[in-house]
């Protein structure tokens, strides 16, 4: 066994040798000053954390392997779980055994857990029962909770001490009432092999498990409904998992020698589509998201959970764009079938009947800031405006033949429309006269332009196009806002200002999004990969923390679009150490402790 530094990665001290054959299980006392391990050579050892040294002779007793060990919330108690049937209570001052072994299992104890309050152990065995004991007398709470179909391999509480989880070789996850010893709810399921660890989060509403199957997945655990898709990556078994203190994060260990960290929030893909999902919008209050999709549904999402909330089901085609009103109530969408629909955005019901005229399918649309109009720009080369309380057509724009209007967007004051289709122009309209106020902005090379978007202040304008690039304008002159922003590997379809207007975010054909800083044309942090088909649109979140993004490969994924310093320092546990600054940063810019309240990391043993 090793001990290891959080914050440098290095080792502490030399291996803590003593064991005869293998660790099976090891765990922190809760002030951190001492370790406990359990091994195949029947014994327990106990360790002072600080010096790596033993703490006493080794505890026996146990006549087979010992494959769990935990310590009661105070760490005046320790218990270990064994093959050998048993688990034993041991005082980790003396060392010595509490009382008798406690027995009822009739196969190997895999997992021991003390409940938060310290009165209550629960075991989960070989023999495919879980048993709760009262920690002070020894004897069995009730009778064996019994369900599972295979052995148990972990057992765990969750914080507030009235649930129990449980995780089974059946390849199922189970949910108990600690004073019921009931089931809550179904079988947690979609593992599809042995279920080796779950863990509940600091606030008891999910859980994690990992799994034989080399996955990781997340669960509401209130709901018993997964969230989101598993987590990919390992190549082997998944022997451990767990949340970090604040629960923004999941830490899981393999067979495959690795441990990875996840942030569940970056990238969680939202599954439910069958065909390619088109257009995505978030609700003003970002609580909800609608989603458009060549299965001929607009779906909407609990953005926390993940989980579908409605499919809203009428269009008879492939629905291409989506929108909600400013205030919420409404969703728009538009699609292969010629038809713009507007949907109560609660109850997922059609308001009114279709929006009929258009001859072709509808590319975009957009609501104007106020709600009261509905732009519709189509491949049947007009743009219509739509009273949205009505549904009567106030206007129309004829765009020059062949074009499209493949995208919309009005200015923050509602008085200009831009549109872009397959000719490399951006047109602007006067929304009041459907007039031209100006000459079309041009596109070098006549590429076509995949997405048009105002800057919240309305003092530029973006551009994406099928050249790879995207292009800013000043809307006070009209001319180009420095260069081109270039990084994307093929067309880009995307474009979207962030609600403070300082980033772009944009989706492309080469399967990333992308997040650019608006002021200097840089890219904000590396490309987010995770859709394996293009990116055909992309929107913020209204408080910009995050984006989603719709693909070919059916999904819509949710991204962190910023992370503050202070967000960062709360993941931390000390500064860079002063060898990192210098080899990291620059031996030439002066140190910097960027993390106030953390401390600094020393420079490894011989190192200046």
């Amino acid at each position: 066994m090793r001990l290891w530094d959080t914050a440098t990665g290095e080792p502490l001290g030399d291996p803590l040798t003593g064991h005869e054959l293998a660790v099976e299980s090891l765990v922190f006392s809760p002030d951190g000053t001492t370790l406990a391990t359990g091994s195949s050579d029947t014994t327990v050892r106990l360790w002072d954390t600080t010096t790596g040294q033993p703490l006493g002779n080794p505890l026996t007793g146990h006549t087979e392997g010992v494959g769990s060990v935990a310590f009661s919330p105070d760490g005046t108690t320790l218990a270990s779980a064994s093959y050998d049937n048993t688990v034993r209570l041991w005082d980790t001052t003396t060392g010595r055994p509490l009382g008798n072994p406690l027995t009822g299992h009739t196969e190997g104890v895999t997992s021991v857990a003390f409940s938060p309050d310290g009165t209550t152990l629960a075991t989960g065995s070989g023999d495919t029962t879980v048993r709760l004991w009262d920690t002070t007398t020894g004897q069995p709470l009730g009778n064996p909770l019994t369900g599972h179909t295979g052995g148990i391999n972990s057992v765990t509480f969750s914080p507030d001490g009235t649930r129990l989880a449980t995780a089974s070789v059946d390849d199922d996850i189970r949910v108990w009432s600690v004073d019921t010893g009931e089931t809550i709810g179904e079988p947690l399921t979609g593992h599809w092999s042995s279920v080796i660890d779950v863990a509940f989060s600091p606030d008891g509403r999910r859980l994690v498990s990992g799994a034989d199957d080399a996955t990781v997945r997340l669960w509401n655990a209130d709901t018993g409904q997964a969230i989101g898709a598993p987590l990919t990556g390992h190549e082997s078994i998944v022997y451990a998992v767990t949340f970090t203190p604040d629960g923004e994060r999941v830490v899981s260990s393999s067979r495959d020698g690795t441990v990875r960290m996840w942030d569940p929030a970056a990238g969680t893909p939202l599954t439910g589509h069958s065909d390619s999902v088109l257009s995505v919008a978030f609700s003003p209050a970002g609580d909800r998201l609608a989603s458009a999709s060549f299965d001929a549904t607009v779906r909407t999402w609990d953005v926390e959970t993940g989980q579908q909330v409605s499919t809203l089901v009428g269009h008879t085609g492939a629905v291409s764009t989506v929108a909600f009103s400013p205030d919420g109530t409404r969703i728009a969408s538009g699609g292969l079938d010629s038809t713009v629909r507007i949907w109560d955005a609660e109850t997922g019901r059609p308001l009114g009947a279709p929006l009929t005229g258009h001859t072709d399918e509808i590319a975009s649309i957009a609501f104007s800031p106020d709600g009261t109009r509905l732009a519709s720009g189509s491949f049947d080369d007009t743009i219509r405006f739509w009273d949205t309380e009505t549904g009567v057509l106030e206007g129309e724009i004829e765009v020059p033949s062949g074009t499209a209007a493949i995208s919309v967007a009005f200015s923050p004051d509602g008085r200009i429309l831009a549109s872009a289709g397959n000719v490399g122009t951006l047109l602007l309209w006067d929304t009041e006269s459907y007039e031209a106020v100006r000459d079309p902005l041009d596109v070098p090379g006549d590429s076509a332009v995949g997405s048009v978007a105002f800057s919240p202040d309305g003092r530029r304008l973006a551009a994406s196009s099928y050249d790879s690039l995207i292009r800013v304008w000043d809307v006070e002159d009209w001319r180009p806002a420095g260069e081109p922003l270039n990084g994307h590997q093929g067309l880009v379809r995307s474009v979207v200002f962030s609600p403070d207007g300082q980033r772009l975010a944009s989706g492309g054909f080469d399967g990333t999004v992308r997040l650019w800083d608006v002021s200097t044309g840089q890219p904000f942090g590396d490309p987010l990969r995770g859709h394996d088909y293009p990116v055909v649109d992309v929107a913020f979140s209204p408080d910009g923390t995050l984006v989603a993004s719709a693909s070919y490969d059916t999904t819509v994924r949710l991204w962190p679009a910023s992370a503050t310093e202070s967000q960062l320092c709360d993941k931390l546990t000390a500064n860079m150490s002063h060898r990192q600054w210098r080899d990291w940063v620059s031996p030439d810019i002066d140190y910097r402790q960027t993390c106030p309240d953390l401390p600094i990391a020393p420079d490894p043993a011989g190192t200046q």
